[in-house]
């Protein structure tokens, strides 16, 4: 009877620990930062990669861009960075790019070990207490935010949520906006569509 209590328990930790590094559910919240109507801006920021190279979101402006909080500790971090790095291989081409923020208390000590370990392709920062709070305090991790071209929080994840969500949400925003640019670009509906494909 132990026995089973113990797989029990430990079946549980696990289950949460695969969830986020918190205690609590994983949550998605589309367009969660809503400001009279429209889209928030997502908050400036200015922080040092692991080359100390000043980094500003303003940098990806024009971009889609996946904005992950993460620690080398974090389980649920763990099974997304692979996704993240296949992310950035695949659509980096097409205006994507991948930012990561490690808030790893021991800072570069233990964040530079482990992108050199899982040969991690985008680049990472190392955040801070002041940066957790412009984005409304980070209670868990992993903690993601998808901003579109024009620097607006499209969606929010708190928790470890499904690899095609998130496939879904950057294909969804790189169309939008190869469909705004041939529009703007086409002088007419007809040429619009024409150049989509959608007619011949």
């Amino acid at each position: 009877m132990n026995l089973l209590k113990t797989g029990a328990l430990l079946l549980s930790a696990t289950l949460l620990l695969l969830y986020s590094c918190s205690d609590t559910d994983p949550v998605h919240v589309k367009g969660v930062a809503k400001q009279n109507g429209s889209l928030k801006t997502a908050p400036e920021f200015t922080l040092k990669d692991a080359n100390g190279s000043a980094v500003k979101l303003s940098d990806y402006r024009g971009k889609v861009v996946l904005l992950n909080f993460w620690a080398t500790w974090c389980g649920p971090c763990k099974i997304e960075i692979p996704w993240f790095m296949e992310f950035e291989q695949q659509y980096k081409n097409q205006g994507f790019e991948v930012l990561g923020i490690a808030m790893d208390d021991d800072g570069w000590a233990a964040v530079k070990p482990y992108i050199a370990e899982h040969k991690m392709n985008y680049r990472v920062v190392l955040g801070d207490d002041a940066v957790a709070n412009l984005y409304g305090g980070i209670d868990s991790l992993p903690t993601t935010f998808v901003i579109n071209r024009e620097g607006k929080v499209v969606d929010t994840h708190v928790g470890l949520i499904g690899k095609d969500d998130y496939i879904s949400e950057i294909k969804s925003l790189l169309n939008d906006t190869n469909k705004d640019a041939v529009l703007s670009n086409s002088g007419s509906p007809a040429a619009a569509l024409l150049s989509l494909g959608a007619i011949r």
